[in-house]
C-alpha cells in the first residue's frame, strides 16, 4: 500500500533523509604505510594518515546505493578534513570512479587522505568502503576565493520552469510504488521535452535540458550546497544517450550503471533555486555512453560543468 500523506509531506521526509545521510559521523584516524621493503622500515605513500567518517544510505528498492548519494557523501567527507583550517576554501573540482555497487543496508566508511594543503589549494583523496572493499574512489580539489579571467558559455534558450509540469506532481497521480518514488524526490524536475521514466520513444538527438531545484529552504553551508549539486547531477546525465537511441528507463533490456563522474564548480549556487541542467552525449560505444552537462542559474550564470561515463548495455544486442 502506498503512502497516502500529501506529496509535500512525503517530499519533506525524503529531504530529511537526504540531509541525514549527508551528515557524517567522525570515527577517528587511520595510518597508511608500506612495509616489507628491503632496507626500509616503512615507506610513505604521500600521506601517512587518514581521517575516517561513517554515513548511512537512502533506502532503495533494489538495495543498491544511489551513486549520487555516495558521491555527495565523499565530497562532504573531504571537506570535513579542511573546513576548520581553511573555511573559505571551497571545492572547485572532483573526479570519481564507481567500482562496486553499494549496499544500502550497511554503513559506508569514508577514508580521507590529506594529499596537500598549499597556500591557496588543497587536495583530498577519499575511498568509500563497505565490506572491506572500496565502492568509490574520489579525488577533490579546493581553492580559496580568487580573482582572474572570467567568461562563460551562454545558457540555451528553453521554456522556463514555471511553464512546465512538475515531474513529481505528474507521477504522484499514479498509485504505483515506482511512480511514487519518483514523485517523492526532494528535487523538482521539469523537462521541456518530456521525461524518460515512462515508455520508449522514437530515436532523436543526444541532447536534453532539465530544470531542477531542491524543495527546501535556502541552504547556508557552501560545502553542503556543493554536495547537493553533486547529488542531483547523477540523476539524469546519461539520459541523452537514451534519447539518441529511443530508450527509456523502464525498458527491461537496459543494464545501466555509472562508471565515473567528474565535476567542475565554477560559481557558487544555492540548489534550492531553479537551475537549468543542459546535457548532451557526444559518444556511445562498447557498451558505454558518455554524458556531459552544464548547470545554469535561471538568470544565465554557468555554475558547474559535469561529465560521466556509464555502462549502457542493452540485453539482446
Amino acid at each position: 500500500m502506498t503512502d497516502q500523506r500529501p506529496l509535500a509531506e512525503r517530499q519533506a521526509a525524503t529531504l530529511r533523509e537526504l540531509l541525514d545521510v549527508l551528515t557524517l559521523r567522525p570515527l577517528g584516524s587511520a595510518r597508511i604505510e608500506v612495509t616489507g621493503i628491503d632496507g626500509e622500515r616503512s615507506t610513505s605513500l604521500g600521506t601517512e594518515g587518514a581521517d575516517v567518517f561513517e554515513g548511512a544510505s537512502i533506502k532503495q528498492p533494489h538495495n543498491r546505493v544511489f551513486g549520487g548519494q555516495v558521491l555527495a557523501q565523499a565530497l562532504v567527507a573531504s571537506s570535513l578534513s579542511l573546513r576548520e583550517e581553511h573555511p573559505q576554501r571551497l571545492p572547485h573540482s572532483l573526479h570519481a570512479y564507481f567500482m562496486r555497487a553499494g549496499d544500502d543496508t550497511m554503513p559506508i566508511r569514508f577514508v580521507v587522505e590529506r594529499m596537500r594543503d598549499g597556500r591557496s589549494f588543497s587536495t583530498r583523496r577519499v575511498h568509500a568502503i563497505q565490506h572491506g572493499r572500496p565502492i568509490l574512489s574520489l579525488t577533490a580539489s579546493f581553492q580559496d576565493p580568487a580573482g582572474g579571467l572570467d567568461h562563460q558559455d551562454p545558457m540555451p534558450q528553453v521554456p522556463g520552469p514555471d511553464s512546465l509540469p512538475s515531474m513529481n506532481a505528474v507521477y504522484d497521480q499514479y498509485d504505483v510504488p515506482q511512480a511514487k518514488r519518483l514523485a517523492e524526490r526532494p528535487f523538482d524536475h521539469r523537462y521541456p521535452a518530456g521525461d524518460l521514466a515512462g515508455p520508449a520513444h522514437e530515436p532523436g538527438e543526444a541532447v536534453q535540458q532539465v530544470w531542477v531545484r531542491m524543495i527546501s529552504e535556502p541552504v547556508e553551508d557552501p560545502y553542503l550546497r556543493s554536495a547537493l549539486l553533486a547529488f542531483v547531477s547523477d540523476f539524469s546525465l546519461l539520459e541523452p544517450v537514451l534519447r539518441r537511441h529511443g530508450l527509456a528507463w523502464g525498458d527491461r533490456r537496459l543494464r545501466p550503471a555509472s562508471l565515473d563522474h567528474a565535476m567542475w564548480f565554477h560559481r557558487d549556487v544555492d540548489p534550492t533555486q531553479w537551475m537549468l541542467y543542459d546535457q548532451t552525449s557526444p559518444s556511445a560505444q562498447g557498451g558505454r555512453g558518455l554524458g556531459t552537462g552544464r548547470f545554469f542559474t535561471q538568470d544565465g550564470r554557468l555554475v558547474a560543468s559535469v561529465a560521466q561515463e556509464g555502462m549502457m548495455r542493452v540485453k539482446g544486442e
